[in-house]
């Protein structure tokens, strides 16, 4: 690909190391912020070295947050005997959005997966142990991807949290609202068969 300038094909080269950004948006990218004025240029820039400098790890459940400890834990009004297990922090957006939850977040960053090198050393699992043997914590749900690496993750810390007398709780998993069962997958179909629930009235 041909550049009109040196700084242009610099900016294209540094926007295409960002997921899912080819060649040709990081150019139609670099474009735009030329045609724009220098302030949100500027502004831009700013607001992406912040990002990067003033955003921390909550010290408690690992959470991204603007403080040594996220607004979540500090929060007296989320139930303390409940902490749901994610994988990322991108999960608890998800979570947060169903407006459905009320306790707390344990962030392991990652899942279990020998294939990709990722053991449970390489996790936030002590954290959460340490958290667990306060004895406030009555519940963990383990909201995991229903994968392998999901399952293996999941039933490595139950066995790790088995002498806590923890209820231990995982998402509900079945058809999707508003699916056919006739193009569901075998795995789904199977585990909302064996996951039934009362019909109520």
């Amino acid at each position: 690909m041909n550049f009109p300038s040196k700084l242009v094909e610099e900016a294209v080269g540094e926007i295409t190391k960002l997921p899912g950004i080819g060649k040709k948006t990081a150019l139609r990218l670099a474009l735009f912020l030329l045609k724009q004025d220098e302030n949100f240029t500027v502004s831009l820039a700013a607001a992406l070295l912040n990002l990067r400098t003033g955003t921390h790890y909550c010290q408690i459940c690992h959470n991204i947050a603007d403080a040594p400890v996220c607004k979540l834990c500090v929060d007296h009004y989320r139930d303390k005997t409940t902490i749901c297990v994610v994988e990322e922090a991108t999960d608890i957006l998800a979570i947060e959005n169903t407006a459905q939850y009320k306790g707390q977040y344990h962030v392991l960053g990652g899942i279990i997966s020998p294939l990709e090198g990722i053991s449970p050393t390489d996790l936030h699992i002590d954290t959460l142990l340490a958290r667990l043997q306060s004895g406030e914590v009555k519940e963990i749900i383990l909201a995991f991807r229903a994968t392998m690496e999901g399952d293996t993750t999941a039933f490595y810390i139950t066995k790790k949290v088995k002498e806590l007398n923890l209820k231990i709780t995982t998402l509900a998993r079945g058809v999707p609202v508003g699916s056919e069962l006739e193009y569901t997958d075998e795995v789904t179909l199977g585990r909302s068969i064996v996951g039934r629930i009362n019909y109520e009235v």
